[in-house]
């Protein structure tokens, strides 16, 4: 059984570009995972290239195009709605997203702290300066609430084995790319 996901991304897609080596045409027990479409609201994103490189196309909805979030979101729902996906995944998708879409597609989204705790883009170096002693990264449900969706799993780890600012933010990557597409294969081999 093929099950297909779109994949929503604003910048680089260092998580785009795991999830397709990782997860795109493989099988996992009798589910074959194919990535159905690419979605990008920003036309300079470093991840389209890294996408051409697999032979996967990017539709781009430049955010700055509409005069209103949900005028973007309307035409973010209807592409989407096109690929006919059993799942959407948000991979660093810089947008906060209205009832319009919260209310009609099914997505997940990588966040890079330990939810409830350093919501919104700023988690990863408000996390650093704070003074919890673990860290970590969170893949929740896309909700109304911003970073509010529940929760589906959570990787962690001492922030004592991290010395620099660059090394910690390295430890969340690492952790990304590790915990995404074990979400991803976990929610398509079920009943979604």
């Amino acid at each position: 059984m093929t099950k297909k996901i779109v994949i929503l991304f604003s910048g680089s897609g260092t998580n785009l570009e795991n999830i397709i080596k990782t997860l795109h045409k493989k099988s996992f027990d009798s589910t074959t995972i194919e990535i159905a479409g690419l979605i990008c609201n920003n036309p300079n994103a470093k991840g389209i290239e890294k996408a051409l490189k697999y032979d996967i196309k990017t539709d781009i909805i430049n955010h700055k195009d509409f005069s209103s979030r949900h005028e973007f979101d309307t035409k973010l729902v209807n592409k989407i709605n096109e690929f006919k996906p059993d799942l959407v995944v948000l991979a660093g998708f810089m947008r906060i997203l209205s009832p319009i879409f919260t209310d009609n597609i099914k997505a997940i989204n990588l966040h890079p702290s330990i939810l409830p705790l350093f919501k919104g883009d700023k988690a990863i170096i408000e996390s650093w300066e704070s003074d919890m002693k673990i860290a970590g990264i969170s893949v929740h449900y896309v909700s109304g609430e911003l970073d509010g969706g529940k929760i589906i799993d959570q990787l962690s780890f001492h922030k004592n084995e991290t010395k620099t600012y660059e090394a910690y933010e390295d430890k969340i990557h690492s952790l990304e790319y590790e915990l995404l597409p074990k979400v991803i294969i976990n929610l398509l081999s079920k009943t979604l």
